[in-house]
């Protein structure tokens, strides 16, 4: 199964998935729009961490282009 986010594809191994990728865009994007990165001091920081979950998380920022 894969769904469309900001013009990218993710691939997911899980129907459920879905609604994971789908929450887990809307917090990233409120993060975005508030510019609100806390517990971390940075948003840099903050990507460093989440990067390394990976997983689902990681597709997500990748999509969001917020990483390479």
């Amino acid at each position: 199964m894969d769904v469309e986010l900001n013009g990218a594809t993710i691939h997911l191994d899980r129907p459920s998935d879905k609604a994971v990728v789908k929450r887990v865009a809307a917090h990233m994007q409120r993060r975005i729009a508030e510019d609100d990165w806390r517990p971390y001091a940075s948003k840099a920081d903050a990507l460093a961490a989440w990067q390394k979950l990976g997983g689902i998380r990681l597709k997500v920022l990748k999509a969001l282009n917020l990483l390479e």
